[in-house]
């Protein structure tokens, strides 16, 4: 009902109540409305009238309270909750009258703001942990670099292999602080939508065939072996930037190889071509990753050891820039993994085509 209905409502049986006492009236005089009983007819009925006004009145008021000024206090209510930041409420709103539409706008906003609030939250509980861990991992090489630096003026390396030694490790950390800070601008410059994409038509195919030579060689140094698997007679084509998706694989893999823990490391890299789109499998045979961790390891700074030994080194952002790569790209990254076994890297790519 709407709330110009209950305003008429009681106005029409306020007249119609009139109508009918007036006849009551009228038959209970016999129709004799003159002479002595005139003024008792009048007196009665204005008592009738009075009577009826009152409870026409009540009516009236309970309606309208119930249908408009109720709600605009609960609005009211809120707004004031609004204004000393207090989201924490829901209005419930009944009803499908003009008010009760305001009122549901005004719950849809709260819950808007609210969100907003959320992931304002997020983003300065984020920026927080971004500060405390870059400042702990950009600590790490810059000390190691300090103590080697006293040891040598100290005379600690005191022998020409010793200050040989000192020099290589303080050139590799040196290396290490570099790779760190370079990461960082580049995961801070994706972040901000501010890295150019220089797409062009690209043979994945091809690309990750001159990759693996690459890799295979660095791999046979260390005692380990790596495999390309590809499905013959597909197209591999893809619309990408070559920089970006070199990027992405070479972060993949020293990501994999960081976290090897077998005695001969093993690389295996799978091709596939899908109706829309290319599919890339990266495969180690590392220690793996636990289910709980390996939704996460696309977040910035996120490590799988807790200890956060800086054994392995690196920025820990390698594969959140991998994330942001791939939306750069419109494609996906995920991975699946089994401890004791190893983990995989899938992600995808459109093909020109669709990509265009």
């Amino acid at each position: 009902m709407s709330n110009i209905a209950m305003i008429v409502i009681p106005v029409i049986a306020f007249f119609f109540i009139e109508i009918i006492m007036g006849y009551l009236l009228f038959v209970a005089f016999n129709g004799d409305t003159e002479g002595e009983h005139f003024e008792l007819f009048l007196r009665l009925r204005f008592i009738g009238m009075l009577v009826v006004l009152v409870i026409t009145n009540g009516l009236l008021t309970y309606f309208v309270a119930r249908s408009i000024i109720k709600p605009i206090q609960q609005l009211s209510e809120a707004a004031n909750k609004i204004s000393e930041g207090n989201l924490n409420f829901e209005l419930t709103v009944k009803g499908k009258d003009e008010i009760s539409q305001l009122a549901l706008m005004f719950e849809t906003m709260r819950k808007r703001l609210k969100q907003t609030e959320e992931l304002n939250q997020q983003y300065e509980n984020n920026r927080k942990e971004l500060i405390t861990s870059i400042s702990h991992d950009l600590k790490t090489p810059i000390t190691s670099i300090k103590g080697y630096v006293d040891g040598i003026r100290d005379g600690v390396a005191n022998t020409p292999e010793k200050m040989e030694k000192y020099m290589d490790t303080i050139y590799s950390k040196a290396n290490t602080l570099d790779h760190m800070i370079e990461e960082l601008f580049m995961y801070s410059k994706l972040d901000l939508k501010k890295v150019p994409f220089h797409f062009e038509n690209m043979d994945l195919r091809s690309y990750l065939e001159d990759f693996m030579e690459e890799l295979r060689f660095d791999m046979e140094d260390k005692g380990g072996s790596v495999h390309f698997h590809v499905e013959e007679d597909k197209k591999y084509i893809i619309k990408a930037d070559r920089d970006k998706i070199n990027r992405v694989i070479t972060n993949i893999i020293e990501n994999s190889l960081k976290y090897m823990n077998k005695d001969r490391p093993e690389i295996n890299i799978f091709l596939k071509s899908e109706q829309n789109f290319v599919k890339v499998q990266i495969k180690d045979n590392g220690s793996g990753i636990d289910q709980q961790s390996i939704s996460r390891i696309f977040e910035q700074f996120y490590r799988t050891d807790n200890s956060r030994n800086s054994s392995t080194g690196g920025s820990g952002i390698g594969l959140a820039i991998v994330k942001q790569i791939m939306e750069g790209h419109n494609g996906e990254v995920w991975a699946e993994s089994e401890e004791g076994i190893g983990t995989s890297v899938f992600f995808t790519l459109p093909k020109a085509g669709e990509n265009e």
